[in-house]
């Protein structure tokens, strides 16, 4: 069997990308409805239930009857994992092309994303409690800014992609590198990158300007919508700001806010800034995985003819065996 036929008979794994804000939800839907799809949610986010407003979540209206999947599987506080994503993800994909569809993953979260694009083999390191407990008191005592950056000197590749406020990520980065020696980023580094999927990666960029523009007005929108409300919500309900949940982008900065250490325009400002440079590490996460087609959606008003550049990628990539619903063969 030559290799182009191995790779024809892989399980086709269509993915789509992108620094939050840039669009991914809106041609997710059209791409679905083209190509016969069922969504899979690539955000370690939006697993949570009651997290609707600021994580920016689909609505039913929004999916347009399209089936979406790993939204509202937790509660907040409840572990989530890029492991238990990769798991669940291998059943989906299966699942889903056993009812002839075609699996779509759609997120911004690099690491879950590239774990089940490559199938990952993530090392079984135990967990030394007494260190971590160590490294919290640290982060305590001297900020989360000092904590990461005694990620940055052991580990600098896995500190650019981790916000300084992700503390349980950081711990566990730090706790990789002390019970072995080698950096987790290293380790990430040598995984086998074949797939065990015939993929097609898009990727959707913009001008940077125009992209923290979009962002900025998205959490002008989540603040009518009511995240203020969302969050003072969900500390009733008892869900401590110390829950990785809660110390996700828009819940840590008005927790901050609800808990008078900074007015609301301090802590909206610094949500925004926060944001801005979450969507730059996006960037710079994916720009790594060098098999993505990126697609340039500057221009919006051009929407007709970015879709029909994709429609040529996603051809091009795996058409000859695919069955898919095009409005232009009707």
């Amino acid at each position: 069997m030559t290799g182009m036929n191995k790779a024809e008979h892989k399980p086709k794994l269509m993915v789509l990308v992108g620094p939050t804000a840039v669009g991914k939800t809106k041609l997710s839907i059209e791409l679905a409805k083209e190509w016969n799809c069922e969504i899979i949610s690539g955000d370690s986010m939006q697993v949570y239930r009651g997290m609707d407003i600021g994580t920016a979540k689909i609505t039913q209206e929004e999916m347009e009857g399209i089936p979406h999947h790993l939204i509202d599987i937790h509660a907040p506080d409840e572990p989530y994992s890029v492991a238990e994503f990769q798991e669940q993800c291998r059943h989906l994909i299966q699942e889903i092309h056993g009812r002839g569809k075609l699996p779509l993953i759609v997120g911004g979260t690099g690491l879950y994303v590239e774990s089940v694009c490559y199938s990952y083999q993530f090392a079984q390191v135990g967990e030394d409690k007494d260190f971590r407990d160590e490294q919290a008191a640290f982060a305590e005592q001297n900020g989360a800014r000092a904590l990461h950056a005694k990620l940055q000197a052991v580990d600098p590749a896995s500190a650019d992609k981790l916000h300084p406020n992700d503390q349980r990520r950081i711990i566990r980065a730090l706790e990789i590198y002390h019970m072995t020696g080698i950096p987790l980023s290293a380790q990430l580094e040598g995984q086998n990158r074949v797939s065990p999927y015939q993929l097609c990666l898009l990727g959707l960029t913009m001008d940077r300007q125009m992209l923290y523009n979009r962002i900025e007005a998205r959490i002008d929108e989540m603040l009518k919508q009511g995240l203020v409300e969302e969050v003072s919500s969900l500390l009733n309900k008892g869900y401590g700001p110390d829950l990785v949940s809660m110390q996700g982008l828009g819940y840590k900065q008005i927790i901050s806010y609800l808990q008078g250490r900074e007015s609301l325009e301090e802590a909206v400002a610094i949500l925004k800034r926060d944001t801005r440079r979450f969507a730059k590490r996006q960037l710079s996460w994916f720009r790594h995985m060098k098999e993505i087609s990126w697609v340039d959606v500057t221009e919006p008003v051009n929407f007709s003819a970015k879709l029909a550049e994709i429609r040529d990628i996603i051809a091009g990539k795996f058409l000859s065996n695919l069955e898919y619903t095009s409005k232009q063969s009707k």
